[in-house]
């Protein structure tokens, strides 16, 4: 592996295949399984980097297109790099900013050189290449960068899904030309699809890198659990056992419990901070909404062996008060609870994989947790797209639930906070 980055696999689970293990990076090391907390803008909404220090957050995410449309990268370069920017001394990922265009349709357009697209912000006439992405990432000072890859919506013909794939090697082997910086991780992604052959081949191809990690992408843009977890089963297992494993924008708890056991190390996504902004927190039982009449005077912590800032201090019946009222303290306190939550949570798939035991803990973790409802979800996601098509009329709908999805969020965790 490049230097200064190094690997360590210290424990593979017997029954599952799962991995723990430990990423050492020139800004601190990453103990394997774990979350990372989505600050898509430079911030994790509502919280310092010292609160994310003390939830225990190891590594967080800035993400490539938004920070190049605002502030710029020159402008952080400038102040001293993004870690001095957001005052935040751990380690960085930053995204390239593929999903981001991938999503607007109405915007963009892909051709071999890259993607030309308009701001979302003022409309300005903008191109990302693979070189230029990888330029901003280098500029901002991230630990880890992504390569720019083509993302494709589903549902997607074979032709376009293998397209994209192609694309999204050659792109890849222009951003390695283009990567400079020692102190800098570029990992590839995996694309392909739903298609199992070309998720297959896509593995083959980018595991003949010699690169510090690699990525699973395209895995949160519509396709259903089965064939999530379908994907990570076919590609994790290809992809070099002695370099860390991420899967792109996964954050569910049951999905974290899966796809630790398909032997992936890494994950991101907005799930557990935009629930906690729309009242809703997480606990081994599965999803509490804060609102709920019947939560109006519990007098008692979210969950009673959580040691958050949240559960040590205030009460369920405090919770339901401020968001009914409107607070911006309840964002605060959910968001702390929800993210010390999955930070609890790779701590604990970690201990079960050390001690040999997580396919044990796996299954009694998901027998007691309550998936949410996937009807609920969707309706959520149709009253975005609603919204979208209302503040821009004549977008259709196809390009409106694409917008939702990318630059709002999806409520099963998709896009970017």
């Amino acid at each position: 592996m490049p230097a200064p980055f190094r690997f360590t696999l210290e424990a593979t689970d017997p029954v599952t295949g799962a991995r723990a293990g430990r990423f050492e990076t020139p800004r601190g090391t990453i103990l394997t399984p774990t979350f990372m907390p989505v600050g898509t803008q430079a911030t994790v909404k509502s919280l310092t980097p010292d609160d994310l220090h003390g939830l225990g957050a190891q590594v967080i995410l800035a993400n490539t297109y938004h920070l190049h449309l605002r502030p710029g990268e020159d402008l952080i370069e400038r102040l001293g790099g993004l870690h001095r920017f957001m005052r935040w001394d751990g380690p960085i990922l930053t995204d390239s900013g593929g999903f981001q265009v991938f999503s607007l349709a109405h915007l963009r357009k892909v051709t071999e050189e890259g993607v030309a697209f308009r701001s979302h912000i003022d409309g300005s006439a903008r191109l990302l290449t693979p070189e230029v992405a990888t330029r901003i990432q280098e500029r901002l000072g991230a630990d880890i960068a992504m390569a720019f890859d083509h993302c494709v919506d589903l549902p997607a013909t074979y032709e376009k899904t293998r397209d994209a794939m192609e694309r999204t090697h050659r792109w890849l082997d222009r951003c390695l030309t283009a990567h400079a910086r020692p102190d800098q991780a570029l990992f590839p992604i995996v694309q392909g699809g739903t298609f199992d052959d070309l998720r297959i081949e896509s593995a083959e191809a980018i595991r003949r890198i010699d690169a510090p990690g690699y990525a699973i992408g395209g895995v949160s843009v519509g396709e259903t659990k089965e064939d999530a977890r379908r994907i990570v089963a076919l590609v994790a297992p290809r992809l070099p056992a002695d370099r860390p494993r991420y899967l792109m924008g996964v954050g569910s708890p049951e999905d974290l419990a899966n796809g630790v056991a398909g032997g992936v190390d890494l994950f991101d996504c907005v799930l557990p901070t935009r629930i906690a902004r729309n009242g809703t927190v997480l606990t081994d039982a599965g999803r509490i909404t804060l609102t709920r009449g019947a939560l109006r005077d519990v007098d008692g912590p979210i969950e009673g062996d959580c040691d958050c800032y949240t559960c040590q201090n205030f009460t369920v019946a405090y919770l339901h008060h401020l968001f009914k009222a409107e607070e911006l303290l309840g964002h605060r306190l959910a968001t702390i609870h929800n993210l010390r939550y999955m930070a609890r949570l790779g701590a604990r798939m970690r201990q079960a994989i050390l001690a040999g035991t997580y396919g044990t803990w796996r299954d009694q973790f998901l027998a007691g947790y309550r998936v949410a409802d996937e009807a609920v979800a969707q309706a959520q996601r149709d009253r975005r797209v609603a919204a979208w098509q209302a503040a821009r009329p004549g977008l259709d709908a196809r390009t409106a639930a694409r917008k939702a999805v990318a630059l709002a969020g999806d409520g099963d965790g998709l896009g970017h906070d």
